[in-house]
C-alpha cells in the first residue's frame, strides 16, 4: 500500500504484531475509508491516521472468541458475534492473506491467555481499591488542586499586574515613556508566562493521576453498581416468592386472595404472557406491520454487529406493510408440519417420552462464587443444570419442522423459497420459550447419527470437531435438500449479568435446494437466559438475522428481526418480522409470526406509498410453520417435546463415539443423577488427559524438529470455501458406509 506497507514486529509483548493502511467499510454513503490499523495484544484498534495512536482510538475488536473469514482476494471479516463487526478491504491477496494469518495467530494467543490467566489475579493486578489506596490518591490529588488554586493565584496578580503598564502604553504617545514601559511590560510578561507554565504543568499532573486511578475508579464503582442492581434484582425475587408463598398459604387455609395481590401476581408472571400473534381469532380487518430493515446494494454484510466509528451507522429504511383483509389459508402443497403426519405401516414405533426427572436438592451459592468470570462451557456444572441431551443431539432438534424444507424445495420462485426456508430458521427456536437446561458439552471426537429417511425424509451426522473453541461440524441430508452448518458461540457472565447470560452463535449454516441449485447462508441470533441466580429461569431471543442467497440465488435476501422482550413493548412477545428482497433489492413477500408458536408469510402485491417511506401491500397470509402441542405433563420430564423424547433413544449401529452411549447422560435420562455426576467428572478428567498428553507428544515434536499433525475430525475435513474463501469443516460423505459395514474401527475411546 505504498506508504503504509504492513511492518511486523516481535521485539516485545506491548509492541504491534502488525500495523499498516487498510480500507474499512463505514456506511453505504462513504463506502470503504483508509483506516491505520494497528493488531496488538490481542485486539485490532484502527485510526484515521498514525498521529491519532496517541490520543484517539476510533474503534477496536477483541480477537478472542472472534469469527475471521474472507470474502473475496481482497476482502476479510472479523466479527465477534454480536455487538462488532469490521469488514476490511486490502490492496493485494498477498496483503489480505499476511493480514488473515496474523489475525489468526494473535486470536490463537489470545484464547491461550485467557485460559492461563486466573482472574483474581487479574484483579488484584488492577488494583485492590483499599481505604490505604484511596486515601493516598486523595491526598495527592488534594496535593495538585491545592498547586493548580495557587497558580491560579499566581496568574491573576501578574496579569493585573501586566495590564496596568499596557494601558499606559497604549494612552501615552511619549516616546520615551513608551521605552521605559516596554521594559517593564517585558518584565512582567515573562512572570506572567512563567506563572502560566507552571498552571499548564500542574494541569498536566493532575490529569495524569486521574488517568492512572481512572480505570480502577471506574471498575470499582462499576462493581458496587453491579452489585446495588443484582441485590436489589434478588430482593425484588425473594419479595416475588414470599408474595406466592403467602398467596398459596391463603389458598390453603381457604382464605381469598385480595385483588391487590392478584394484579401484583399478574405483572410479576411477564414472562408467561399470552402471546397475541398475527394469527389470532379477533384479529380483523387490516393489519399493518412496521419495521425497519438494511438498505444499499454495494455492501452486503452480516446484521450481527457494526463499527464502533460514530459516522459509521448503518442506514435503514422504515416499512409499513398493510395487510388486506383474508382468510388466512395453507399453502396448497404444504403438509400439515407435524412429525406424527406421516404414517408408515413399516416404520418403527418410537418413544413419546422419557423417564420423570427426580427432585434433587442442589447448593447453588456453593457452585455459582466459583463460576465468576469464566465460560459457560469451561464451568464442571452438575447435571442439575442440564437436561439429558448433548449438543449434538440438541443442534439436531432444528430439523423437527424439516417438512418446511420439502415445501420450499417445491417452490419455483426463489423469493416465496427463502421466505419458507425463513421460517423453517424461526422454528428452530420453538421449544427454548419453556426449556432454559443446559445441554451436554461434547467430548472431542463425540458424534451424533439420527437417520429418518424412513418417516420423515432426512438424516443427519454431527461431530465435535474442535475442543478450544468448542465447534460442532453438521451434515444434515433430505431428499429435496441438503443442510450444513458449523457451530460455535461464546457466552459469559459477570457482575450484573449474573442474573442473565447471553448465549452468541458464531458459525454458519447454509442450506442448498437440489433442484434449483438455490443456496442460503444465515447465522443465528444472540439467546438470553435469564433469573440465572433465583427465580425462574426463562429465554429470550433477540438480534437480527440475515439470509443471504448464494448460487443461483444471487443477491436474494432475507432480513429478520428478533425483537427483544420489552415490558412497555407493544409488539405481542417473542415476535419475529421480516421482508424477502430480491436482488433489486424489492421487498417480494413479508415475514411475521412470533418464534415460539406461529409464522406467516404474505405476498407483496402493490406499493401504496412513496420511495422514502414505503407502505407494501400484501396478498393472503401462509401459514408456512406452526409448532406442534407440548404434552402437557412434559414439565415432568424436562419439557422435552415428543421428537425430542426420541433424540436420545436407543439405536442399533451407531458408532461408538455417539451421544446416545455417553454413561453420565444415559443416567442422568434414568434419574441416577448421583452417579450421573461421578461419571460426568471421569469422563472430562479423561478427556484433559488426552488432551495434555496431546500437547506433550506436540511439545516433544517441535524440540525434536520434526512435524507433528495436529488432531483432525473422523467425518469432517478443513477445505477453503469456493465462494468464500473461507476455511470450513466439510462433510466427507463416508460415515453411512461405515455405519452398513459395522467398521468403527477408526473410532477413538472416548467414553
Amino acid at each position: 500500500m505504498g506508504d503504509g506497507a504492513t511492518a511486523k514486529t516481535t521485539s516485545g509483548q506491548n509492541e504491534p504484531a502488525m500495523r499498516g493502511w487498510l480500507f474499512k467499510w463505514t456506511n453505504y454513503l462513504k463506502g470503504y475509508q483508509r483506516r491505520w490499523f494497528v493488531l496488538q495484544n490481542g485486539h485490532l484498534s484502527y485510526y484515521r491516521n498514525q498521529a491519532e495512536m496517541a490520543h484517539t482510538c476510533r474503534g477496536s475488536i477483541s480477537l478472542h472468541g472472534a469469527l475471521i473469514y474472507t470474502v473475496d482476494a481482497s476482502t476479510f471479516v472479523i466479527s465477534n458475534g454480536g455487538t462488532q463487526t469490521f469488514h476490511i478491504r486490502a490492496a493485494s491477496e498477498v496483503e489480505r492473506q499476511s493480514w488473515v494469518t496474523a489475525l489468526e495467530l494473535a486470536k490463537a494467543k489470545a484464547i491461550r491467555i485467557m485460559e492461563s490467566e486466573d482472574d483474581e489475579e487479574h484483579e488484584e493486578e488492577e488494583g485492590s481499591g483499599s481505604p490505604e489506596e484511596w486515601s493516598s490518591v486523595i491526598r495527592r490529588l488534594e496535593a495538585q488542586l491545592n498547586d493548580l488554586e495557587t497558580c491560579s493565584d499566581l496568574i491573576q496578580k501578574h496579569w493585573k499586574s501586566l495590564c496596568k503598564p499596557l494601558n499606559e502604553l497604549e494612552s501615552n504617545g511619549d516616546i520615551e515613556v513608551c521605552q521605559g514601559k516596554t521594559k517593564e511590560v517585558g518584565e512582567r510578561a515573562t512572570l506572567f508566562r512563567i506563572s502560566t507554565n507552571a498552571m499548564i504543568n500542574a494541569c498536566m499532573e493532575y490529569v495524569k493521576t486521574c488517568q492512572n486511578h481512572g480505570h480502577k475508579w471506574i471498575r470499582l464503582l462499576e462493581h458496587e453498581r453491579e452489585q446495588r442492581m443484582r441485590l436489589q434484582e434478588m430482593v425484588e425475587t425473594l419479595a416475588q416468592q414470599h408474595s406466592n408463598l403467602e398467596q398459596a398459604a391463603n389458598a390453603h387455609t381457604h382464605k381469598p386472595i385480595s385483588a391487590s395481590e392478584a394484579e401484583e401476581e399478574d405483572e410479576n408472571e411477564f414472562y408467561d404472557a399470552v402471546n397475541e400473534g398475527p394469527g389470532s381469532p379477533d384479529s380483523t380487518g387490516d393489519n399493518r406491520l412496521t419495521f425497519n430493515i438494511p438498505t444499499g446494494n454495494s455492501h452486503r454484510r452480516h446484521s450481527s454487529g457494526s463499527s464502533s466509528e460514530v459516522d459509521e451507522a448503518q442506514e435503514t429504511k422504515h416499512v409499513v406493510v398493510v395487510t388486506e383483509k383474508a382468510r388466512k389459508k395453507p399453502h396448497p402443497e404444504q403438509p400439515a408440519n407435524s412429525m406424527l403426519s406421516k404414517s408408515n405401516v413399516n416404520v418403527r414405533k418410537r418413544r413419546t417420552r422419557i423417564p420423570d426427572k427426580p427432585n434433587y436438592p442442589l447448593n447453588l451459592w456453593g457452585i455459582m462464587k466459583n463460576c465468576i468470570g469464566k465460560d459457560l462451557s469451561k464451568i464442571p456444572m452438575p447435571v442439575n443444570f442440564s437436561e439429558p441431551l448433548s449438543m449434538l443431539q440438541r443442534l439436531t432438534e432444528d430439523y423437527e419442522y424439516a417438512d418446511i424444507l420439502d415445501v420450499a424445495a417445491k417452490c419455483s420462485d426463489p423469493c416465496e423459497q427463502l421466505a419458507y426456508l425463513a421460517a423453517f430458521t424461526i422454528s428452530a427456536y420453538s421449544t427454548t420459550a419453556i426449556r432454559a437446561a443446559k445441554p451436554f458439552n461434547p467430548m472431542l471426537g463425540e458424534t451424533y447419527e439420527f437417520d429418518r429417511t424412513e418417516d420423515l425424509g432426512w438424516k443427519v451426522i454431527n461431530e465435535q470437531v474442535s475442543h478450544h473453541p468448542p465447534m460442532v461440524a453438521q451434515y444434515c441430508e433430505g431428499k429435496a435438500w441438503n443442510c450444513w452448518q458449523e457451530f460455535t458461540m461464546t457466552s459469559k457472565f459477570r457482575g450484573k449479568y449474573l442474573q442473565a447470560s447471553d448465549i452468541i452463535p458464531l458459525g454458519n449454516a447454509t442450506c442448498e435446494f437440489k433442484e434449483s441449485k438455490n443456496k442460503f447462508s444465515w447465522r443465528k441470533v444472540t439467546t438470553t437466559v435469564h433469573n440465572i441466580i433465583v427465580g425462574k429461569l426463562w429465554v429470550d431471543q433477540h438480534g437480527d438475522m440475515e439470509i443471504i442467497g448464494k448460487g443461483n440465488a444471487q443477491g436474494i435476501k432475507c432480513h429478520l428481526k428478533f425483537i427483544p422482550y420489552s415490558y412497555f413493548g407493544r409488539d405481542s412477545q417473542r415476535r419475529v418480522k421480516g421482508v424477502v428482497m430480491d436482488a433489486s433489492d424489492n421487498v417480494k413477500w413479508v415475514i411475521d409470526g412470533t418464534w415460539d408458536d406461529q409464522v406467516e408469510i404474505s405476498p407483496v402485491i402493490g406499493d401504496v406509498g412513496t420511495t422514502a417511506n414505503p407502505v407494501y401491500k400484501t396478498g393472503a397470509a401462509v401459514r408456512a410453520w406452526k409448532r406442534n402441542a407440548i404434552d402437557p405433563a412434559a414439565e415432568q420430564y424436562y419439557n422435552l417435546s415428543v421428537f425430542a423424547c426420541q433424540l436420545n433413544e436407543m439405536e442399533e449401529g451407531v458408532a461408538p463415539t455417539d451421544s446416545r452411549l455417553r454413561p453420565d447422560q444415559r443416567l442422568m435420562e434414568v434419574g441416577k443423577w448421583d452417579e450421573a455426576n461421578t461419571e460426568k467428572l471421569r469422563l472430562e478428567e479423561k478427556q484433559r488427559s488426552v488432551r495434555r498428553k496431546r500437547e506433550a507428544e506436540a511439545e516433544k515434536a517441535a524440540n525434536e524438529g520434526r512435524p507433528y499433525e495436529a488432531y483432525k475430525p473422523l467425518w469432517f475435513e478443513q477445505k477453503e470455501d469456493s465462494e468464500t474463501g473461507t476455511i470450513i469443516h466439510v462433510y466427507k460423505g463416508n460415515y453411512w458406509q461405515c455405519k452398513e459395514k459395522q467398521d468403527w474401527s477408526m473410532c477413538p475411546d472416548i467414553f
